[in-house]
């Protein structure tokens, strides 16, 4: 497989330039036989931009690493984007160990891609790691996997203002265990996929329905770190809101029944006044990197901005809701239904969340000072 270094590639596209496309020089062919796949330098993937969804598009190149039990990662490679072997007998098919993170590569004018805020992902991945007994690559490592693979899968990043290209970093166990243990061994994994809106309503407002029945998380469990566990217990629930029009489902807390914890896949924001609240992260909440930038960005525009218990009461009075995640960016809400009673909220112009969307994607593809640092340019 190739490593994109630029010796390399000028060694390459030299002797293509030389004696065309299929007379390499002899050092160039031994490195096209004996290491990575060669990058394809397309501008752009033959795709429909206009019409992207939050559906899977197959790339061309995912990164993995191996970590033995008790060892650090290895350095890991860029690859084929293809199927993973498994043992029948791996941690993450019998006990479910396994962590997944989302962040996501935007282009900006003049070609510039960026990221943002990938070693908030590597830090909680780490979080996450800790909590289900399992090895973690470095900070370092992972932002590293993440630009490689943006970089790798450059041309599927849709056009400004088209979309994003999702990356989807796993840590899964993939070493045979039978009895209930930590796996022996680990894999890191980084793929990417084109996307746009994560709703099927687009940019249109959502309607959300309580769901005082199921509940995302409990006190004690994995709820505040992002568990591939935690996500299969919501398909029922968003499931039958589905069938009866919802776009999503608001849980509240398992204890009181009476606390608003998240929706299946975002934070929620409500605002009253000039106060925007958020449910407090007290281990039941998955504390979302979209979701600590725009607190920041809010403290910046002069809001008051509340992390505390909020009651399901509380968020029916509210004057705006919205809710914030990697996959749905900022999302503002329609309506709420609970026990039967619908809430309309404040939709159009003026809206809250409109200005702090204009304002995090201004800082996401380089249009806005970036105060915070936030934001990593890939070179």
């Amino acid at each position: 497989m190739i490593r994109n270094t630029p010796r390399l590639r000028g060694l390459i596209l030299s002797s293509l330039s030389k004696v065309g496309a299929r007379c390499l020089t002899a050092q160039a062919a031994t490195a096209l036989r004996e290491s990575e796949p060669m990058f394809r330098y397309e501008e752009y993937a033959d795709i429909d931009w206009n019409n992207l969804g939050f559906g899977l598009t197959q790339t061309d190149y995912m990164y993995t690493a191996k970590c033995k039990e008790n060892e650090s990662f290895q350095q890991g490679q860029l690859r084929d984007y293809g199927n993973v072997e498994l043992s029948p007998a791996a941690g993450v098919l019998n006990y479910g160990q396994g962590l997944f993170e989302g962040t996501k590569a935007y282009r900006g004018e003049n070609g510039r891609v960026f990221l943002f805020r990938p070693d908030q992902n590597a830090i909680r991945m780490q979080m996450g790691a800790e909590r289900m007994c399992m090895r973690s690559p470095s900070v370092q490592q992972f932002v590293d996997a993440v630009k490689q693979t943006a970089f790798a899968n450059k041309r599927w990043i849709p056009p400004p203002g088209k979309g994003s290209l999702y990356i989807r970093p796993l840590l899964i166990g993939t070493g045979p265990i039978l009895g209930l243990s930590p796996s022996p061994e680990y894999t890191f994994l980084v793929y990417a996929s084109p996307v746009g809106n994560y709703f099927k309503e687009g940019t249109a407002p959502l309607n959300l329905y309580v769901n005082d029945e199921f509940h995302r998380a409990t006190r004690g469990g994995a709820g505040g770190v992002k568990s591939i566990t935690n996500y299969a217990p919501v398909l029922q629930a968003i499931s039958k809101a589905k069938e009866q029009g919802f776009s999503d489902v608001v849980y509240l807390d398992s204890v009181h029944k009476k606390y608003v914890e998240e929706a299946s896949s975002c934070n929620m924001f409500l605002v009253k006044g000039n106060v925007i609240s958020t449910p407090a992260t007290v281990g039941t909440i998955l504390e979302g990197i979209t979701r600590k930038s725009i607190i920041d960005i809010a403290r910046d525009s002069g809001y008051k901005v509340e992390e505390r218990l909020v009651t399901v009461d509380e968020l029916m009075e509210a004057d705006e809701v919205f809710t914030t995640g990697t996959a749905v960016s900022i999302a503002a809400v329609g309506s709420i239904t609970y026990n039967g009673q619908r809430k309309e909220y404040k939709t159009g112009d003026g809206l809250v969340s409109k200005d702090l969307y204009k304002t995090l994607v201004g800082i996401q593809l380089g249009k806005i000072e970036d105060k915070h640092n936030w934001v990593v340019q890939l070179d």
